[in-house]
């Protein structure tokens, strides 16, 4: 009879127990396809979890992942942590942008200042001061033109061109990247050039001095340099002095011969 019994129980729990397993397997599957609803139409995006100064190389820490509407999603856009990681950044990026290729250089190897430089492009530092480096205010991504300043060396009169216009600036000093908007004293600004400006720089250092001249940054267009104005100095006119006229004069030489007298006139 006992035994029974216990078989009864037995059977029961067994029952219970798939009644259970049923309806949790009823509410797991419900959950996944809600879930399933929900993230259709959308794709998996990374974006900046806090500020990514310029010149940043990206870590993990610096990013996230996010859903969104794939319709909103730039296809440059970057889909997994791994592919963004090591690159550094050429512009700043904000909190909870979207990262796309176009912010970001590769890094392989030496500096990270090399993944700023442009393809094709160069970077060349020049020694500056308070002055030519505008009074500290220069910092890395700002713009500006390059005046040259040269002696003439028969007149010793000198002359300012504009040589160089809308120029990168890389880093100053040691810095690529800096979250500072104070102006810093520096000692050498570091500048995005082509070979040929390059050599345009180094030249009008070595013949002469050189200044750097900020640049709005939503101003791109290259400022048109009028060529300076000559005046010519006339030399003073050399008064001409005609030959003085000489006038024939009229003159009477007498001859006395005892008590004869000649007189004989002539023209002089």
């Amino acid at each position: 009879m006992r035994n029974r019994r216990g078989t009864i129980l037995i059977i029961f729990s067994l029952c219970l127990g798939g009644i259970a397993a049923w309806g949790a397997n009823g509410w797991i599957n419900e959950r996944l396809t809600a879930g399933a609803d929900d993230e259709a139409g959308k794709k998996t995006t990374i974006v900046a979890a806090m500020d990514i100064p310029y010149g940043t190389k990206v870590e993990g820490r610096h990013l996230k992942v996010v859903q969104l509407p794939a319709d909103s999603v730039p296809e440059s856009a970057f889909t997994s942590i791994q592919a963004a990681e090591g690159m550094v950044a050429t512009t700043p990026i904000s909190r909870g942008e979207v990262l796309v290729q176009a912010r970001l250089a590769a890094h392989a190897e030496g500096s990270t200042l090399a993944a700023l430089v442009k393809e094709n492009m160069r970077a060349v530092t020049v020694r500056v001061d308070d002055v030519v480096g505008v009074a500290g205010f220069l910092l890395p991504g700002n713009r500006v033109d390059i005046l040259a300043t040269r002696m003439e060396r028969g007149s010793r009169r000198a002359e300012t061109d504009t040589i160089l216009t809308n120029i990168k600036v890389l880093a100053v000093d040691q810095t690529a990247a800096t979250q500072e908007n104070d102006p810093v004293i520096v000692r050498a600004v570091t500048l995005e050039v082509t070979p040929k400006q390059s050599e345009q720089l180094v030249k009008a250092k070595e013949e002469g001095t050189i200044q750097l001249t900020l640049r709005n940054p939503l101003d791109s267009q290259v400022a048109q340099v009028e060529p300076e104005e000559q005046v010519v100095k006339k030399a003073p006119a050399i008064p001409v002095r005609s030959a003085p006229v000489r006038r024939s004069v009229d003159s009477t030489i007498t001859v006395i011969r005892g008590t004869h007298v000649d007189k004989t006139k002539t023209k002089s």
